[in-house]
């Protein structure tokens, strides 16, 4: 696959596939992205399994921070990678060595690891390198043009508006 552009509908189906997130680096830092990632992915009903072997046992968004991703009690539909590029295939090794195989590898914002995707695809893995899921799902919803981005999506389509604080979501409701 080639990794340097991505289809909206791949995109798409990823998020509406997917229902169980870990976040490999996660941050109790509010001012680092892998916190705001992972308050907006819980606020949009993922259930999100923050993982930072420094915190384990701690919270981060209300949520119990993990060791490494053997330690999930449940099943991972999609792993994202907040680490370096040089470290990225040993997380996306271990996410091949999860039962059941988690359906989706994510890795962030500049951070690309071919060989690793690969190894991922050849295990029936869809893989997403250098893009962020908070600014994808942000796209697809709508919500990056209230900022004033383009999100190279024209719809005529109202976009629908979900949960307690009326939020802009793709149509996808978690439960």
């Amino acid at each position: 696959m080639n990794h340097d552009t991505y289809d909206a509908a791949y995109i798409r189906k990823i998020l509406e596939d997917v229902r169980t997130i870990a976040i490999v680096g996660a941050s109790s830092n509010e001012a680092r992205p892998s916190f705001f990632v992972t308050k907006y992915l819980i606020d949009k009903g993922y259930k999100v399994f923050p993982l930072n072997p420094g915190m384990a046992g701690r919270e981060i968004c209300g949520r119990k921070v993990y060791a490494s991703l053997s330690d999930v009690p449940e099943a991972i539909d999609m792993v994202d990678i907040f680490r370096n590029s040089a470290v990225a295939a040993s997380f996306v090794d271990q996410a091949l060595t999860l039962q059941p195989v988690p359906k989706v590898i994510w890795m962030q914002l500049t951070v690309r690891h071919d060989e690793a995707a690969e190894r991922a695809e050849a295990a029936g893995v869809r893989v997403v390198m250098n893009r962020c899921p908070k600014i994808e799902y942000g796209k697809l919803s709508g919500e990056w043009g209230w900022v004033g981005g383009n999100s190279g999506v024209i719809s005529s389509k109202k976009q629908s508006l979900h949960g307690s604080g009326k939020m802009q979501s793709l149509g996808i409701v978690k439960q």
